[in-house]
């Protein structure tokens, strides 16, 4: 996983959502499993608990796909009150595994082979 600040990381999804409900009840939306699991299964997770937490504020997930290659990311859920008494709603989703195109070749991509010193 990167160490650098999600802001940093470009591989990926960055939204925000203006919701109706009071931040009180997304934030259990997001956290509780019981609630979390109805729009975000477990089964989708690399982990069941949370990465990291900040109550009230921020929850961030692991996911991990259910196919080869297996790739993993995180899922990050900001949330805070908005001016109409909702709440704004922000979901990061970064890909940890991303690695740039030009590091990776296909093994029949006619391109040079690459010799390693043991």
């Amino acid at each position: 996983m990167s160490d650098a600040p999600i802001e940093e990381q470009d591989v990926g999804i960055d939204q925000t959502y203006e919701l109706d409900a009071p931040p009180q009840k997304v934030w259990r939306a997001i956290s509780l499993p019981q609630f979390r699991e109805q729009w975000l299964p477990g089964t989708d997770l690399a982990d069941p608990q949370a990465e990291t937490i900040t109550p009230g504020a921020e929850v961030r997930y692991r996911m991990r796909d259910s196919a080869p290659p297996f790739l993993e990311s995180t899922v990050t859920f900001r949330i805070a009150a908005n001016a109409d008494g909702g709440t704004s709603l922000r979901v990061i989703h970064r890909l940890v595994d991303a690695q740039p195109a030009s590091r990776t070749q296909a093994a029949n991509s006619n391109g040079m082979p690459v010799m390693r010193a043991a």
